[in-house]
């Protein structure tokens, strides 16, 4: 092995790490460690000064390593990596020691041993460096075109962002129209601006689209391939209608002669006829046959549809179709779901007659919704005079939801704003904090108090109509603690409408599974990095925007789809793209096939030769997670960049005795 020459480096990170950790101490100490030619102390590493002395020493010292000790490799290992290569060293040749969240942050109260863990941590990383050897990225071509799954507000935005760009976009809704929930919204807050007259045109754009390929009613099955190349099998669902020789006239709806409850577009206020279109605006305008509910799917009579239909479009006897479509790219935009009032019980949800949700109120408050935008009780007729509003129902809860839903403190006041708009009722608004923080919400928030409606800061405990008092008979009674006043009370009123919180799809998990995107915590989609790359996936080529990400509102959904579209055009404009080398590899000479690799891989980057018996990775579909690496039991499969030599090496470095007078191993 020819001379190995390794620069340190240990940043102050202000007072991030300096605060905690001996940062000039540590970088003495390391002038000592083994091939060690220079060892510097800085304030900011990561800032220009800090990185050109790096491209400095490597040229003057001429060195083969580079160790730099500061903060997490997710904030700044690719800006040190860059700073290698720009001096000419191979960026693998680069090795980065956490001492900021891994010893200064959680040593907050002992400085001596948050600076022995740094010395430590310096020590594995300079003796694990110089088995670190260079590695070339690996390129592959983009293919222009991109899938964008969900139809949302976010999707659509996506969508249009692309194609307004010439490149071709495969828009994939599960639903027969996109849209999404901003379709059922009545207005929008704060400017309180129809929710239509915003969508529908963006809707109609997006279905008429020369480079959009509209596929509603439609869900991707299967997602194969690697960035700039997947290809993705979606399930075009059957209609039952011709769409190419469908008109929309509406002949077929209006002489159906079966009435169900919409669940879905009308929150179950309203009904729809067995052959329908979910609403008068929706892209595309077919119908579609609900096949559960249609006479003759039952016993094979009736057939009115087709008979008034005009240009004998109905297609009975349609099947799925089976499309499969080759992309460069993937975007994730396939939204959120309510949650279910019912799983708290104490709210009366489902039992109490007149309690609604945040969804139902908007499809009554709309004028195209099933009582004209008219505010009333269940029975359809009475106006009431009291309305309650509860914020936060399984938000900010430990035992549902602990994350904000973002939406429902401007959402209850526009549900106050529209309640003494159009019935003059006395409107209470029970919260727990009012989070109104982006542009023209603190105003809005203000309008409403000024219109009138009443604050109650507390988390109601219960609804009920058990009445205590003559002026409670026949009412729906909130019970909570006004912690503004120090005391209970109980609030009795004619409807309540609860806002309850945004999560994630039910299936998000295995929407994320299939596409490589993990879930977090809360449920949905992890991005690369929270703050410095909020629409990227672990999967190079998959983007996430809207609300499967995190609760958001109308104007961050569209801002991080055309966020996730820029990042889509820059990856195709690049033709090629560079895949990081960190990739495993098998030693074919010894596997013995025994497949096990290829059952935990979770990029499914793993493929069984059959001819000869032995397991190979695909370097395109591995993200290096070494996975398959600890569980081989021949230990075949060699991880580059993390191989054994390295492993042992950096724990060989961190079992340095850093409180000797001469650097020991224990």
């Amino acid at each position: 092995m020819s001379e190995q020459r390794v620069g340190v480096y240990v940043c102050h990170c202000g007072h991030n790490i300096a605060g905690t950790v001996d940062v000039e101490h540590v970088a003495e100490w390391s002038a000592n460690l083994p091939n060690v030619v220079i060892s510097r102390d800085n304030k900011f590493m990561c800032a220009s000064t800090g990185q050109e002395q790096i491209e400095e020493d490597i040229k003057e010292f001429d060195l083969t390593h580079v160790v730099v000790a500061s903060c997490s490799p997710h904030m700044h290992e690719k800006t040190f990596r860059n700073a290698c290569a720009r001096a000419g060293l191979n960026p693998y040749l680069f090795e980065m020691a956490n001492i900021r969240e891994h010893a200064s942050w959680v040593h907050a109260s002992d400085k001596d041993g948050a600076t022995n863990k740094a010395k430590s941590l310096v020590s594995a990383a300079v003796h694990r460096v110089i088995h670190q050897e260079p590695l070339q990225p690996m390129q592959v071509d983009i293919r222009p075109e991109t899938l964008v799954v969900g139809g949302g507000i976010a999707g659509i935005q996506t969508a249009l962002e692309i194609a307004d760009a010439g490149y071709h976009v495969y828009l994939v809704e599960r639903e027969p129209s996109i849209g999404g929930h901003m379709a059922m919204f009545d207005k929008t807050f704060p400017t309180l601006d129809c929710s239509a007259c915003i969508l529908t045109p963006k809707m109609f754009d997006a279905g008429s689209h020369p480079h959009i390929t509209l596929l509603s009613y439609s869900e991707v099955e299967q997602v194969d391939g690697y960035v700039g190349n997947f290809t993705v099998r979606v399930r075009r669902k059957a209609r039952h209608v011709d769409e190419d020789l469908c008109t929309g006239c509406g002949s077929c709806w209006e002489k159906c002669p079966i009435k169900v409850i919409d669940t879905v577009f009308e929150a179950g206020l309203g009904s729809r006829k067995a052959i329908y279109r979910p609403f008068p605006q929706a892209v595309p305008k077919y119908p579609i046959i609900d096949v559960e509910n249609c006479t003759y799917y039952k016993s094979g009579k009736c057939r009115m549809c087709e008979k008034v239909c005009p240009t004998e479009a109905i297609r009975f006897d349609q099947e799925d179709e089976i499309l499969e479509v080759e992309v460069g790219n993937i975007v994730l935009a396939t939204g959120f779901q309510l949650f279910d009032p019912r799983r708290i019980p104490n709210y009366g949800y489902g039992r109490l007659e007149n309690v609604f949700t945040n969804l139902e109120f908007e499809r009554l408050s709309n004028a195209a919704g099933p009582t004209e935008g008219k505010i009333v009780l269940r029975d359809g007729v009475t106006e009431p005079e009291s309305v309650a509003i509860v914020h936060c129902v399984g938000s900010r809860d430990k035992n549902y939801n602990s994350h904000c839903s973002a939406i429902c403190c401007m959402a209850s006041l526009k549900f106050a704003h529209l309640v003494m708009e159009k019935t003059g009722a006395k409107v209470y608004n029970f919260y727990i904090d009012m989070r109104s923080i982006s542009k023209g919400y603190e105003e809005f928030y203000h309008r409403i108090m000024e219109e009138g409606a009443s604050f109650i800061r507390g988390k109601v405990s219960e609804i009920t109509d058990a009445a205590h008092t003559p002026e409670e008979e026949g009412k729906l009674i909130l019970v909570c603690e006004d912690t503004l006043i120090g005391r209970p009370r109980r609030v009795p009123v004619d409807m309540v409408i609860l806002s309850a919180g945004l999560e994630p799809r039910a299936d998000a998990q295995e929407v994320g599974y299939m596409f490589g995107a993990g879930c977090g915590d809360t449920g949905f989609f992890t991005e690369r990095h929270p703050k410095l790359d909020p629409v990227a996936t672990v999967t190079e080529g998959v983007f996430i925007a809207g609300a499967c990400q995190g609760a958001k509102d109308i104007p961050d959904s569209v801002a991080q789809g055309a966020a996730a579209a820029a990042r889509v055009l820059a990856t195709i404009s690049k033709k090629q793209v560079n895949l990081e080398p960190v990739r495993a590899e098998i030693d074919e000479s010894r596997c013995s096939g025994c497949r096990i690799c290829n059952n935990m891989c979770p990029y499914h980057a793993i493929d069984f030769i059959e001819a000869d018996g032995v397991s190979r990775v695909n370097p395109a579909l591995c993200k290096g997670c070494g996975t398959c690496v600890a569980a081989c039991p021949s230990q075949v499969i060699n991880g580059a960049h993390f191989t054994f030599d390295q492993l042992i090496a950096e724990i060989d470095g961190i079992m340095v005795d850093v409180t000797a007078g001469a650097l020991e191993v224990v």
